[in-house]
């Protein structure tokens, strides 16, 4: 079997070195260079007569900052890449700014590497900038970090000193979940544990610079992850369609049946094409950019994702995402953004900013809105079905961008918790299948009952008075004549939905086939009364399609705190003291309606109130003797 990658002859590690400003990151990199014999013949030589010429003392930060501009300004303001190699390994060094104006560069940076050096200056200590890009590193991804404490020349090199910042930024790190590889005492300038031990630091018994970063892995290859293999273009040649990409993860190969998000069309690879090579690849894996063509032919468009039947990516309209902002205008709450999502992109809407973070105390509070260079937790709804995976799933599809007129607003990565995937809610698996026509009409039934079908559907927190109200709405109902039964939430668990559970896809399928009864019952000219929380809106709007045009949403409106002073059955009791995981309101989202058919305010009005309130509704929109808009001949 001939498999196609594009691994190099030795390994290649990609690196960010990132840190406050001056604190002698370009200085470091140069170092490197010089110490592991990495530079160009005659590079060092003419550094050296630039800085004769302009009358300034030799700086190894000249050897990166190679911009005019840097060197007269004395800071780096984009990111460089210059590579340089060790015994054991070729490197790409990425040197991003640390100045808060250009923490866009460095996330850019930050995003394609593997393992990072943070550079903090000893005498300056732990810096707002050094928590900052330490809070970054981790929202990245990057889990490979080198600590290096710089200038310790300027400390006289003071054990004591070193002691306390490893100390102090060590418990910062750890409150956000991350560990860092190595924290290492350096002086840049006097090459001080960059490529050799430093004689001045008889006390430090941990490994060099250059022996931290060698024994780094190497993690951009992801091989043994599920297949991600998004569609980049689709090219015409002869009689073939190329699927042409770059495999993200995973390997395929000839004959593997292949399912393409977020269209679930199916189809086996009947070659793989590749460029410049001496015989076309039979298998190919993450990292090569491939051509595939199919055994049959598929109408297939760039943004599609292909994996394996068994390990497909999860698809959704709504995710929520940890975002850290770029933009000068705040992001808010209803703001419609271009998300690119690996090869696709779609509009995207904020529908809630749940938290925003501090990242100096990394205290989380609510907020209206995310300024510049700030991070948040935010829920994003797309138009349309996205193919996607949690970031600690699948990194390469499950970051994104957010694009707003033109630039990169936001970067930001994916968490499905609290969410479902949606795919087998959206997919029909049954074939063969034809329905079944009624020789009574809906109209016969509604002349017959005085009233059309149809479905009140009661949304709302737990406690929030749903089953209350819909038991005294069906008494009323049944005392008036229509014909109307109670689908309660509770009820229904018991039987039809009993193998049912409540994790986010139970819960979705739990409203799928609820929406579905619901639609017979309507069909059959009855009033069906359902009590659901039914947080997700995607799983509403899959009921109202079921239903039909007689899908009316009711909002039985009350808040968190009300609900949880009345907990009727000792539910958010249990929620908070852990007893119960994935309670809506308390530790699951629950989305309010956005434009309900009628709101019932269960807080300010009492339950005859509110009990008059929909009966009168329904018999404006059901009732044949009171309802405007129908017109039935029978």
């Amino acid at each position: 079997m001939t498999e196609y990658t594009e691994a190099q002859q030795r390994d290649l590690l990609k690196i960010v070195i990132v840190g406050h400003v001056d604190h002698g990151k370009s200085t470091l990199v140069g170092r490197l260079f010089h110490d592991t014999g990495s530079l160009p013949d005659g590079k060092l030589e003419a550094i050296q007569a630039m800085c004769d010429q302009r009358g300034l003392p030799f700086e190894y930060a000249f050897l990166m900052d190679a911009m005019q501009a840097e060197r007269d300004q004395g800071i780096t303001i984009d990111t460089s890449q210059i590579w340089f190699n060790t015994e054991q390994r070729d490197y790409v060094i990425i040197d991003a700014p640390g100045h808060t104006e250009f923490l866009k560069n460095m996330i850019t940076g930050a995003a394609s590497s593997e393992a990072a050096v943070l550079v903090i200056d000893a005498g300056e200590g732990v810096q707002e900038q050094s928590r900052k890009h330490g809070y970054l590193l981790h929202l990245l991804g990057v889990k490979q970090i080198a600590i290096a404490v710089n200038k310790m020349d300027m400390i006289d090199y003071d054990q004591a000193k070193f002691d306390a910042i490893e100390t102090e930024y060590r418990a910062y790190l750890t409150s956000i979940g991350v560990t860092p590889t190595y924290l290492i005492p350096v002086s840049a300038r006097e090459g001080d544990n960059i490529a050799s031990r430093s004689t001045n630091m008889d006390w430090y018994q941990g490994p060099t610079l250059v022996e931290a970063l060698d024994s780094f892995e190497d993690t951009s290859l992801p091989v043994d992850a599920p297949l991600r293999f998004p569609i980049q273009d689709v090219y015409k040649f002869d009689e073939r369609r190329i699927l042409a990409g770059r495999i993200e993860s995973g390997t395929l190969k000839v004959g593997d049946e292949l399912l393409f998000s977020p269209s679930n069309k199916k189809a086996r690879i009947k070659s793989i094409e590749a460029w410049s090579v001496p015989e076309q690849p039979t298998s190919a894996s993450a990292g090569a950019s491939i051509g595939i063509t199919l055994d049959h032919q598929l109408f297939i468009e760039r943004g599609e994702l292909a994996s394996h039947v068994a390990t497909p990516p999860l698809e959704t309209d709504v995710f929520t995402a940890r975002l850290f902002w770029l933009a000068k205008d705040p992001l808010t709450v209803g703001k419609r953004y271009t998300m690119k999502l690996h090869t696709g992109e779609c509009q995207v809407e904020v529908q809630e900013i749940r938290t925003v973070i501090n990242t100096d105390t990394l205290s989380e509070g609510a907020g209206s809105e995310l300024q510049r260079n700030s991070i948040g937790e935010v829920v994003l709804r797309a138009r349309k079905m996205l193919a996607l995976d949690g970031y600690d799933d699948v990194a390469a599809t499950g970051r994104f961008v957010l694009i707003d007129s033109y630039n990169i607003a936001a970067g930001g990565v994916i968490n499905m918790t609290g969410y479902a995937d949606q795919r087998d809610l959206i997919t029909l698996k049954s074939e063969n299948i034809t329905r079944v026509s009624h020789d009574v009409t809906e109209e016969a039934r509604a002349a017959r009952n005085g009233h059309i079908g149809g479905v009140l559907w009661f949304t709302g927190l737990s406690g929030s008075g749903k089953s209350t109200l819909a038991v005294l709405v069906e008494k009323r109902l049944f005392q008036k004549g229509y014909q109307s039964y109670v689908l309660d939430g509770d009820n229904v668990r018991h039987g039809l939905n009993a193998n049912l559970g409540f994790s986010p896809e139970d819960r979705a399928e739990n409203i799928r086939r609820i929406g579905e009864v619901a639609g017979l019952f309507s069909r059959a000219g009855m009033v069906a009364i359902t009590s659901f929380i039914s947080p997700y809106r995607s799983d509403r709007d899959r009921a109202r399609t079921a239903v039909g045009s007689n899908f009316h949403e009711i909002y039985i409106k009350a808040d968190v705190a009300a609900c949880e002073g009345r907990d009727p059955k000792g539910l958010y009791k249990k929620a908070r003291s852990g007893e119960i995981a994935e309670f809506t309101g308390v530790s699951a989202p629950y989305e309010a309606p956005e434009n309900p058919q009628l709101v019932v305010d269960t807080v300010n009005q009492d339950i005859e109130t509110c009990v008059d309130q929909i009966v009168d509704y329904i018999e404006e929109h059901l009732s044949l003797s009171r309802s405007k808009s129908l017109d039935f001949s029978i």
